[in-house]
């Protein structure tokens, strides 16, 4: 039996410009972290005597498969064939934080298959080729309409500052900032849970549609990501974090109009009347998790706005995905 973690993410500014209709011809920049949330990942073969030679998936549902053309879960499926692994496995999937909710599950649940599928093969590989291998079965097999961002922070953990070459090439590179601006970037940071989900392929599809329009929005978006990065290693006025967050958010609701509705535009709003700098909606938009950037003496003012929200403490993670049980079965 092998089982997974691997992070959660945080993306503060870059988002869009991971995607190949932008890096293509520019260079994207992406400010993002892993958190301490996961999505663990349990792999076992199954004695084929007992259970008659098949696979058994769990997550949201369970399928049972005869081999593995006939698994429903497309990931499952694909991951499968990467690591050319033929035998029967039983494979359950648990996650801290819902799924559609803009935390980058996805790829979370893709690396970490990745990853418990090649060690129960005894391979070891590093974090770039669990990126480079879930970004092929995501976006070049399954045509998910994604960018690179949260399968190399769901590999790599940690605060980095992830750039996407014209030629391919993603270069991840940590942040250099002091613990003590670590920690208080992480006593700024609220986030709340509105509830709601959504499927980010609708809403990539419509940023992906006329790319040369919104380019000049992704190139401010990619410029404010750099200057999130200078604040951390400059370390001195963090309040300038959240203002750029803000900046940043109400740039990428240019992008595409289904970004963000009334209800999210509320909310908003309420936590910047709170005393919040700045703040964003994650991943895609439509719903999921809002970020807000705080002072620590407001925290509860802000709670107290967003009283129906649910606040989801969290802690900046600097570790990607990794085994964290190996065992020896035994039938």
């Amino acid at each position: 039996m092998i089982i997974t973690r691997t992070p959660f993410r945080i993306s503060f500014a870059g988002g869009g410009s991971d995607l190949e209709s932008f890096y293509a011809n520019q260079t994207g920049a992406v400010l993002s972290t892993a958190i301490d949330k996961y999505m663990y990942i349990t792999a076992k073969e199954r004695p084929s005597g007992i259970f008659k030679n098949t696979y058994r998936i769990s997550y949201s549902q369970t399928e049972i498969a005869g081999n593995r053309e006939e698994i429903q879960h497309p990931i499952v499926r694909e991951c499968l064939k990467t690591v050319r692994i033929d035998r029967r496995l039983e494979i359950v999937s648990i996650a801290d934080l819902p799924a559609q909710a803009g935390m980058g599950s996805s790829s979370s649940f893709t690396v970490g298959l990745l990853q418990a599928l090649h060690t129960m093969e005894g391979h070891t590989v590093s974090p770039k080729c669990l990126a480079e291998q879930a970004c092929e079965v995501e976006i070049d097999r399954l045509l998910e309409p994604i960018g690179k961002q949260d399968q190399y922070i769901a590999a790599y953990g940690g605060l980095q500052f992830i750039q996407f070459q014209p030629d391919g090439r993603v270069f991840v590179d940590p942040v250099v900032c002091s613990p003590e601006t670590r920690r208080e970037l992480n006593r700024r940071l609220m986030l709340f849970y509105t509830g709601l989900t959504r499927n980010a392929r609708d809403v990539l599809s419509k940023q992906r549609a006329n790319m040369q329009q919104k380019a000049p929005i992704l190139r401010k978006l990619c410029e404010i990501a750099h200057q999130l990065r200078e604040i951390l290693t400059d370390g001195r006025d963090l309040n300038q974090f959240g203002r750029l967050l803000h900046c940043a958010w109400e740039a990428k609701k240019c992008l595409e109009p289904s970004i963000h509705n009334s209800y999210i535009d509320k909310c908003y709003e309420r936590g910047l009347a709170a005393g919040a700098l700045g703040g964003k909606l994650l991943g895609a938009g439509m719903g999921g998790f809002m970020l807000f950037f705080c002072e620590p003496h407001l925290r509860n003012r802000l709670r107290e706005a967003l009283a129906e929200l649910e606040e989801v403490p969290f802690a900046l993670e600097p570790e990607g995905a990794k085994v964290i049980f190996v065992g020896t079965d035994q039938w």
